[in-house]
């Protein structure tokens, strides 16, 4: 059998992904064994929040993961071959011609030497037959569609003389100029304002039904992944928690942590005195849980759930990493399932603030005896 070849057919095959960074102090393990894949012409939704493991996951698969960090174990493949392994001047022409990048701060994509003419001409003309003109009428044809205004004129200008957001559609410009099979877009949109975000999210789901390109989109706004996505993969410290078509993931979370993020969602015409608040943060690296990663935070954790890693069960039409998840019903009313949240994490602020009261009043009556 030849290890180098996928085996489900996907254009994109993570399989087992660990990434782990030595330290002084030990090794810390970034992510934990994650698996997922991307059809071509799809748009799959990676989302959590900030330390989830989303950019880190993007940044391996497309080759720039940089020291210390190394891929530790599992295997990520990409129209049937395995990529993880290349040398580093095949993945360089992989990533420039079939997969693009889009990252978040547009200044670590763009050279402030050049103008961004000339570096969408390069780019255009390293991975095309293209000539020096039609290059250049490639190069504004990109930018009228990211919504540079005047791009004729703007083309010759340098990195300085756009606004960030401008820059940000530069970028992204630059990504898709070759149309590649594969686009890793990071927060391509964070920096835009609503009537460009917009027109990015068209111009990605444009790029998937023309092209048949997919593009793995990787944002902590749920909004633009139910505007956007086919299916979405939800993170937390490291770890895929749920993955799923999105109507179903965002209609009928099954994970807590999915229905905390939805349920801190601000819905429109609706006045709510508190929306629900995930308690806590994301763990560090060196502090991972024992069990399921999400448990300090969950009001529903068990026993169980503080000792035993939940692996992924078949729910519906997608997946999930949860010990109580076939506890939900999930024809139940999201909102119900919010409430229940929020009722449960009130429940526990009140037990909490009665612990404390008793402590103090037991401090207290200590200090009276002395």
């Amino acid at each position: 059998m030849n290890n180098n070849k996928s085996t489900n057919g996907a254009l994109l095959e993570v399989k087992g992904l660990r990434i782990e960074f030595p330290t002084r102090r030990g090794t810390l393990t970034a992510i934990d064994g994650i698996s997922l894949s991307l059809n071509a012409g799809e748009i799959l939704g990676v989302v959590g929040e900030s330390g989830a493991g989303k950019s880190l996951t993007g940044t391996a698969i497309t080759g720039l993961l940089e020291r210390p960090g190394r891929i530790a174990g599992g295997e990520i493949h990409f129209n049937g071959q395995r990529i993880d392994n290349l040398p580093s001047e095949a993945m360089r022409k992989l990533r420039g011609k079939q997969i693009g990048s889009i990252f978040q701060d547009p200044l670590t994509s763009l050279n402030p030497l050049y103008s961004v003419g000339r570096q969408l001409i390069e780019t255009i003309r390293t991975h095309t037959d293209l000539t020096p003109r039609q290059a250049r009428a490639r190069a504004i044809e990109m930018l009228t569609q990211v919504g540079i205004p005047a791009p004729e004129q703007r083309i010759d200008q340098y990195p300085h003389q756009f606004s960030g957001g401008m820059r940000q559609r530069v970028v992204i410009a630059l990504a898709l100029c070759v149309d590649p099979k594969l686009v890793i877009a990071d927060e391509p949109t964070t920096a835009l304002d609503v009537s460009v975000q917009a027109q990015i999210i068209d111009l990605l789901k444009t790029l998937c039904r023309e092209h048949g390109s997919a593009v793995m989109l990787v944002t902590h706004d749920m909004g633009v992944i139910a505007e956007t996505c086919d299916r979405v993969a939800v993170m937390y410290a490291g770890r895929l928690v749920e993955v799923g078509p999105v109507q179903e993931v965002i209609k009928h979370a099954r994970h807590p942590y999915t229905r905390g993020l939805m349920g801190s969602i601000p819905k429109l015409g609706e006045e709510v005195e508190h929306l629900v608040q995930i308690d806590g943060a994301m763990p560090r690296l060196s502090h991972i849980p024992k069990g399921c990663a999400f448990n300090p935070r969950c009001p529903y954790a068990t026993a169980r759930c503080r000792e035993e890693k939940p692996e992924f069960a078949h729910a519906g039409q997608g997946e999930v990493a949860c010990w109580l998840w076939d506890g939900v019903d999930p024809a139940t009313d999201p909102d119900q399932l919010f409430a229940e949240v929020a009722l449960a994490q009130r429940a526990r602020h009140q037990a909490d603030g009665s612990r404390s009261a008793v402590k103090k009043s037991v401090q207290a009556c200590g200090q009276e005896v002395e």
